[in-house]
């Protein structure tokens, strides 16, 4: 079973990088009016020229939707083109500006991103949309107290403007000011008591004060209202986490993705649920779509290393891995997770003691950054008996293999010592006797040239040196090279 770094730390590493207000995450439900006008053609002067009839011309909304349609699919470069196309026919959509902002932004254009936001409020100066996406802009880039500063500035003249006072809320939420973030969504609350984003910055307040059974009422309250309301339900799935429901988290959390599928948020929980779960193959459906959704989403991604680690794939593991290290290179979470995944997944070709090693060298880093684990430890502990252990199975092999080699240049010497000499050239068979010549039968006598002597020790087994042969003998002709076999009577 893979080791975790626990599926709820994981999931409270978002709620430390983000808000739970996630509109930005989808385009805004306003649309323009469908335009059902078709432009008609003049008419045709000459009697016998075919009438010309022009197609019917898209509206801005079938525009609007394609481009939102594009930037779902993760085609952000092309969102962008079709969004600014928009813009550039219909200057004055402001729900297309906060679009383009929010393409842009996922892009990492922050400047881009905020001449957007800025000119959808120009032209509607109380919309929703745009003033969430730009507090959570300025909250990324540490901005948030310039924000502050500019919000009460404009609600000195506007008192009653319930979108600025939740805006307000939102960014003194992200300054850890939670007293007067309390305060402000409590105001705007009361300017309008059905107003959920409010209900949400509110709730979060509870949540991070840690009354989570006020934070669930506020939440459950905000769902009865407006139950296809994506960030309630991700919200409401991190407070059941919270009172230990999981079952309910899980089914929150499932909600709002479906209710949005390219809110990055709500499938980075539900996916780091399933990996809670070992659903491992669902979490990478999960969690490689929050990361198309948002690419430097930094959670989303180390949630996805550890699907991938889940399912045995180690490369891309480590990949997502080093790209959080590129994202947030102070944060240690990436260190440990690499450090597991050495110890849990065997590298394509890895050398056992090289990849124990390289664990421990993340743990170290880890460590190095802050990180602090209790299981430390006892990984490290496994890990270098895991050295040792293959380090005495290597030392096994080596010696086996010297060994084997030992026993086989002995058994080819042995081999050696009992067969034939190979270099000696053996005599071929004798011609027929001269007339009155005559030869006993039953004596092994291997004819050989005068004045040598017969072959000794090389020949066959149970024959004995034959006498010299008579000197009225032909010489014999040798037998090939490398026989090694004498010739006799028997032959």
């Amino acid at each position: 079973m893979p080791r975790t770094h626990g599926a709820s730390a994981l999931t409270a590493l978002f709620l430390s990088s983000g808000l739970w207000l996630s509109a930005c995450a989808s385009a805004p439900e306003t649309r323009p009016t469908q335009d059902a006008s078709t432009p008609v053609p003049e008419k045709d002067t000459a009697a016998k020229a075919p009438p010309v009839v022009e197609p019917p011309r898209r509206s801005a909304a079938e525009d609007f939707d394609q481009a939102v349609d594009i930037a779902r699919t993760g085609e952000l470069t092309a969102a962008e083109t079709a969004l600014r196309a928009l813009v550039t026919q219909e200057p004055k959509l402001d729900y297309a500006w906060t679009n383009l902002g929010i393409v842009q932004e996922r892009l990492g254009k922050h400047e881009d991103a905020e001449r957007s936001y800025r000119q959808a409020l120009t032209l509607a100066p109380e919309q929703q949309s745009a003033w969430d996406c730009l507090t959570r802009l300025y909250g990324r880039t540490g901005r948030s107290a310039a924000l502050e500063t500019e919000l009460r500035g404009l609600l000195e003249t506007k008192h009653d403007a319930v979108t600025l006072r939740t805006a307000l809320a939102v960014t003194l939420l992200q300054q850890k000011k939670l007293e007067p973030a309390a305060t402000e969504a409590k105001r705007a609350l009361k300017g309008d008591e059905r107003h959920t984003h409010a209900m949400q910055v509110l709730a979060q307040v509870y949540y991070r004060e840690g009354k989570h059974e006020l934070a669930r009422m506020v939440l459950e309250n905000a769902r009865d209202i407006a139950p296809a309301d994506a960030a309630t339900r991700n919200a409401l799935g991190l407070v059941y986490l919270a009172l230990n429901v999981r079952p309910q988290a899980l089914e929150e959390f499932k909600e709002a993705a479906k209710l949005r599928p390219d809110f990055a948020e709500a499938r980075n929980n539900f996916g780091a649920m399933l990996n809670e779960a070992q659903d491992y193959a669902a979490a990478v459906t999960e969690l490689e779509a929050a990361v198309k959704s948002a690419p430097d989403f930094a959670a989303a991604r180390l949630n996805l290393g550890n699907a991938y680690r889940g399912t045995g794939d180690f490369e891309r593991a480590k990949a997502e891995y080093e790209r959080v290290l590129e994202l947030r290179p102070r944060q240690p979470d990436p260190l440990f997770n690499l450090a597991i995944l050495y110890l849990d997944v065997e590298p394509p070709g890895g050398d056992p003691v090289g990849r124990y090693k390289t664990a421990l060298t993340y743990f170290e880093r880890y460590e190095a950054q802050g990180g602090k684990d209790d299981r430390i430890p006892q990984y490290t502990k496994d890990a270098r008996k895991s050295i040792e252990r293959e380090e005495r199975r290597l030392e096994r092999e080596r010696k086996d293999q010297l060994r084997k080699a030992a026993e086989t240049e002995k058994a080819q010497k042995e081999a050696a010592k009992q067969a034939p000499d190979a270099t000696v050239t053996a005599p071929a068979s004798p011609p027929p006797a001269p007339s009155g010549t005559h030869v006993p039968t039953g004596t092994s006598r291997s004819p050989v040239t005068p004045g040598t002597t017969a072959p000794g020790a090389v020949s066959q087994p149970g024959t004995q040196a034959a006498p010299p042969p008579a000197e009225s003998a032909p010489a014999p002709t040798p037998a090939k090279a490398g026989s090694g076999k004498l010739a006799d009577d028997r032959n």
